[in-house]
């Protein structure tokens, strides 16, 4: 069972219960249903939400704020409270959590600067949830709105050649330039041979089959933003687009940094114009992100016009941030 999501939503009651005080279970009003003190589910009649499930000293647990707790789970770990033995120990968690919540509240544990943090960021998290609600989900956006951004963003649905290069990575000018001599002449097999032996890059020992060794991915023309890869410098990129045919090796040695490589074109994707339905799920995701960053960012904006930001810039400059590890523990500013 996944604890951590149970622990979640008993958490989430537990604020829930000792949000509206700053006392704990010994001196705590109690709270209900009735009195705004639990969310009743739709399913559930105001009486029925009101029905105390567990006292927790002068507190209430009630049968609105369990169904609530559930709801809040996903539906992967709500399938798993169908017999009335997991809903007790869930109900147990949520015991255990609104008990330890009120004592850390009474001993002041709330005011630690790092808790409060967090509790800010559970109510943003919530404001920004509010704020998303009503945005349609990706299928139910018009298609006559995705056909229009197809037809004004065809360029973004255009895919380069793709190549993916595989290398034999040496540290000198001289050793590179006679494994290139061997690797020209190599089969297959022994192309894979020879970066095992030879290749001092770390994939090079990794635990691939042979025909995988030295594969350092794929890579678009240089100058796609698109087609980067982290293993593969600016030089190799750009040498890689010299190779005449997949299974060739590049007839010269290419130097990036402190290091030589020996290239060898593995495979290649010819360039393609994706179509509207090729495109269209990817379309529909980003207009809805779209649409909930645009509510996130109207929420702030307003905010911002409300509460007027004023950074102090002189004493920002002054935060130290500790490096550990880096020459002896020194700090940056």
């Amino acid at each position: 069972m996944r604890r951590t999501s149970r622990i979640h939503a008993a958490v989430g009651l537990a604020l829930a219960l000792t949000g509206a005080a700053g006392t704990g279970c010994k001196s705590a009003p109690s709270s209900s249903a009735s009195d705004g003190g639990g969310v009743a589910s739709g399913a559930l009649t105001p009486e029925q939400a009101a029905q105390v499930l567990a006292r927790v000293g002068d507190r209430t647990i009630t049968l609105g704020e369990f169904q609530a707790a559930l709801e809040h789970m996903d539906q992967f770990d709500r399938m798993r409270y169908q017999s009335p033995e997991r809903r007790k120990e869930l109900l147990g968690e949520m015991i255990d959590v609104t008990l330890l919540a009120d004592e850390a509240r009474e001993k002041g544990y709330d005011q630690d600067p790092v808790t409060q943090q967090e509790l800010r960021e559970i109510l943003r998290d919530a404001m920004l949830k509010k704020a998303r609600e009503g945005v349609p989900p990706p299928s139910e956006i018009p298609v006559e709105e995705v056909r229009a951004y197809f037809e004004a963003h065809r360029v973004d649905f255009h895919d380069p050649e793709r190549r993916r290069v595989s290398a034999i990575v040496v540290a000198g000018e001289a050793a590179a330039a006679a494994t290139l001599v061997a690797a020209m002449q190599a089969s297959p097999a022994q192309w894979g041979e020879m970066v095992r032996a030879k290749s001092i890059d770390a994939t090079a020992k990794a635990d691939t089959p042979l025909a995988m060794a030295g594969d350092l991915g794929f890579v678009s023309p240089p100058g796609d933003p698109r087609g980067a890869n982290p293993h593969v410098p600016d030089e190799v990129r750009a040498a890689v687009f010299e190779v005449d045919k997949v299974g060739d090796v590049l007839p010269r040695t290419v130097k990036a940094g402190a290091r030589y490589y020996v290239l060898k074109l593995t495979s290649r994707t010819d360039p393609h114009d994706r179509t509207f339905e090729e495109a269209e799920r990817q379309i529909r995701v980003k207009l809805a992100q779209d649409q909930i960053h645009a509510r996130e960012e109207g929420l702030l904006d307003d905010l911002r016009k409300q509460y007027p930001v004023k950074i102090d810039d002189g004493a920002l400059a002054q935060v130290i941030v500790e490096l550990p590890g880096v020459d002896g523990g020194a700090s940056a500013r």
